[in-house]
């Protein structure tokens, strides 16, 4: 900005001149704050002055302009002290940025937000000008806010707070691939999601010089990325030259902090690849958004100059665009999972108390249900309106009932996956870490609507990605080493489960994933955490996620004479890992499916039946899960304690007759969490009898389906835990014997095609060569195996 006559004599307020345009380059926020106030601070305007400013209203010979524009500084002043002053909002009694200055000074807040849409409507004027001129406009709205409340304190003008406006809320939010070379140096707003965060690094904002002749310091502020070192003293008496040296500890720098983000999956166009861009983040927008985050980023778009050779004055014709981020909105759905600090267990293995709900005095209160500059009253307005639905004795029913609406029956899968979305609650002590997520795995035919359920959950829950088994490798799973652009060092990035940490990550196609990419599994959904060790880096990352998986039999049916781990062909390791395993499969039936083909009709009629229409809008839906998780944190009653020790020793009991396992520790654990996040859906701290009841109802369920002995028809979890129920145990050992027996008296051996025949002359069931080699396998300390001929080491 400089002063110079005003070119017409009625110009447009946002007309700029036909002037050459320079490049930015980098030019950090702040700087250019504190350059715009040191050259065109215009004279304070009389708070009591609020008339109505004339576009033809002459100005003074000596007014300032913004550089290269007919835009009058003095104007842009007045503007906004009358939009600050007067816009009210309809049944407001004061207007809304004055209250919002007085709350931001009570709190000792300076960051204020401001609603772009309420500048458009205020003065649309002010708001064009703040959007294409940004980093001269918001230097003289931050200046307006403090003069305000200056005034109204009545305090100096040099007192108080210097508030720090941060507008947001464009008219047009645009995709990354939509920013075209007239943006340059403009107000932008796009819609995205952070792939990568780097370390806060230091960036010199004021450079302070010594000269080592006479010791005169001189100060040189950062101008567009740069600090013009100066080659001569100022001082009259000295005018040495290249005696100056920079003093690092009498220079001031401010945090910055380098952020891609990459176009959200449903904006991409068909065909095409998603594109990325880089933004800077300085101050107090460090570590504003986390890798995972979906957000829109309201920012000033700006263009460097690239050298040809980093020891040349040459630069490129092509310029390297990047974004400075000015606000960070977080998109409603993404605070889903924004959980208050998780309960954690003292020394002592006594539980401290729940994490208290943040005071709705500060300014980041509740994370996800603030958006802008929200007063208290309309915070606690919010907040009794999910109680009110937290109180409803129905509740649990419309919750389900709310889950995926179009999907007919599958209520329990329903609930499961209710429970999942509410979570438990992660207890930390001494010895290590309880997770509180729930895992969840479907298994059945295809086309039983496995793919539409996570769809949807991928939806509802914004932290969070969805993957396919097929298309995903173990680093891109995890994490991966790679180059930075510009350090050059080697970094890590982030891969799908540690972008879900706090979220669901939702895996299609489970079954058909490589091994290298189940082996990295086990950490994950057990201990939440991913270790590396690759090029030099050693880290542990947090991946504290839910993983929602689903799978299709071999074959594309499900045999049901066969166990589950061996229709999906996974690892029992990790199958075990799941707190709910269930069975969707595609059963004939007359009636249902003549109920289900008009179900599905009618998803094409005009007029959805109200059984496709959810009872709570998602957008309820997703407040209300993040209000339960972020301030609901349940604890066992006593009661609930006995009931679960009790249903534990029940399924236990099941077993003990027949020698079989028919629950483990881990499904005791499961039935805490699934208590824990039915106890979340009331928004009740504790943990009452009932929920414990619907927890052994939903895990019972699961169990009958996914860990039945088709032989016996009882559960025998070590169908999952092994693959191998324990009357197939049994069966097999009989059947070792009897081979055993049969070789004992043949010297020269026999093969596998001969015990076959012969078991099978006995037995009155046939039993396949695949049962004979495993029976022969049990049997290897008596019998040797070699190719297709079987030899029992002591025949005589």
């Amino acid at each position: 900005m400089e002063s110079r006559q005003q070119p017409s004599a009625s110009p447009e307020a946002s007309e700029p001149l036909s002037l050459p345009a320079l490049p930015s380059g980098g030019q950090p926020f702040a700087s250019g704050r504190a350059q715009s106030q040191s050259q065109a601070a215009p004279s304070s305007v009389p708070f009591s002055d609020l008339s109505d400013i004339s576009e033809n209203e002459d100005e003074t010979a000596n007014d300032a302009f913004v550089w290269g524009t007919n835009v009058s500084i003095a104007r842009v002043c007045k503007r906004a002290r009358r939009f600050y002053t007067t816009f009210t909002e309809p049944g407001a009694d004061e207007p809304k940025y004055m209250a919002t200055i007085r709350q931001l000074a009570e709190e000792g807040t300076e960051v204020m937000n401001l609603d772009c849409s309420d500048l458009a409507e205020g003065d649309p004027v002010l708001y064009a000008q703040l959007v294409s001129y940004p980093a001269e406009v918001i230097v003289l709205l931050d200046q307006e806010a403090h003069t305000i409340w200056a005034h109204c304190a009545g305090a100096p003008p040099d007192a108080g707070p210097q508030f720090t406006t941060k507008p947001f809320n464009l008219k047009e939010t645009r995709v990354i691939r939509d920013l075209m070379p007239e943006d340059i140096n403009q107000l932008v707003s796009v819609s995205g999601m952070i792939t990568r965060c780097s370390n806060v690094i230091p960036e010199m904002q004021m450079a302070c010089f010594r000269c080592d002749a006479c010791g005169t310091e001189e100060v040189r502020m950062n101008d567009r990325g740069m600090i013009d070192e100066p080659t001569k003293c100022c001082n009259a008496e000295c005018q040495t030259a290249f005696t100056l040296k920079i003093v690092h500890n009498r220079c001031h720098f401010f945090d910055k902090q380098v952020v891609k983000m990459q176009e959200n999956p449903n904006t991409i166009p068909e065909g095409e690849t998603p594109h990325n861009t880089t933004m800077l983040c300085y101050d107090e927008m460090v570590d504003s958004a986390k890798p995972g985050d979906r957000v829109t980023i309201t920012g000033i778009y700006k263009a460097t100059a690239l050298r040809v050779n980093p020891r040349l004055k040459a630069l490129k014709a092509v310029y390297k665009t990047h974004i400075d981020i000015v606000h960070v909105h977080r998109d409603e759905a993404s605070a889903l999972f924004s959980v208050a600090n998780d309960r954690g267990v003292g020394s002592q293995g006594a539980a401290q108390p729940a994490s208290q709900p943040r005071s709705a005095d500060t300014q980041d209160d509740a994370g996800l249900l603030r958006v802008g500059n929200q007063t208290r009253e309309q915070i606690e307005a919010r907040e009794a309106e999910l109680e009110a639905l937290g109180a409803d004795p129905d509740i649990y029913a419309k919750l389900v009932a709310s889950i995926a609406p179009s999907i007919w029956q599958m209520e329990d899968v329903k609930r499961g996956i209710l429970c999942q979305l509410f979570g438990g609650t992660s207890k930390e002590f001494s010895g290590g870490r309880i997770r509180g997520e729930i895992n969840v795995l479907l298994v059945g035919d295809p086309g039983v609507s496995k793919s539409q359920l996570l769809t949807y959950v991928n939806k509802l829950a914004p932290r969070g990605l969805y993957t396919s088994g097929r298309g995903s490798s173990a680093v891109g799973l995890t994490a991966y080493v790679a180059r930075d652009a510009e350090t050059r060092d080697m970094v890590l990035e982030s891969g799908a489960l540690v972008l879900s940490d706090r979220g669901i990550c939702c895996i299609d196609e489970f079954d058909k994933m490589s091994e290298g990419a189940r082996s990295m599994l086990h950490e994950v959904m057990e201990q939440q955490t991913v270790s590396v060790a690759k090029a030099g880096i050693i880290a542990t990352l947090n991946a504290r996620t839910s993983v929602l998986a689903s799978a299709n039999p071999v074959g594309s049916r499900y045999n049901p004479r066969l166990s589950v781990i061996d229709n999906i062909n996974l690892p029992p390791s990790l199958v075990s890992r799941f707190d709910l395993i269930y069975l969707v499969l595609d059963k004939a039936d007359e009636a249902t499916d003549r109920k289900l083909a008009r179900h599905l009709l009618s998803l094409h009629y005009e007029r959805p039946t109200p059984a496709s229409q959810a009872v709570i809008p998602a957008a309820t839906l997703k407040d209300y899960i993040a209000f339960a998780r972020a301030r609901c944190q349940p604890e066992l009653s006593p009661d609930a304690a006995t009931d679960l020790i009790q249903g534990y020793c029940d399924m236990r009991r099941m077993g003990t007759s027949r020698k079989v396992v028919s629950a483990t520790p881990r499904q005791l654990e499961s039935l805490v969490r699934l208590s824990e996040a039915l106890a979340r859906m009331r928004l009740a701290p504790i943990v009452e009898a009932s929920d414990v009841a619907e927890a052994l109802r939903l895990m019972h369920g699961a169990l009958q389906q996914a860990a039945t002995d088709p032989v016996t028809g009882a559960i025998d979890m070590d169908k999952i835990l092994t693959g191998t129920s324990a009357a197939e145990r049994t069966a097999r050992a009989q059947l070792a014997q009897e081979l055993t027996a049969l070789l004992l008296g043949k010297r020269g051996g026999m093969s596998v095609e001969a015990l076959v025949q012969a078991i099978n002359a006995q037995a009155s069931v046939p039993v396949p060569a695949g049962a004979v080699r495993a029976a022969l396998q049990t049997a290897a300390e008596d019998i040797t195996l070699t190719g297709n001929l079987a030899k029992h080491k002591h025949a005589g």
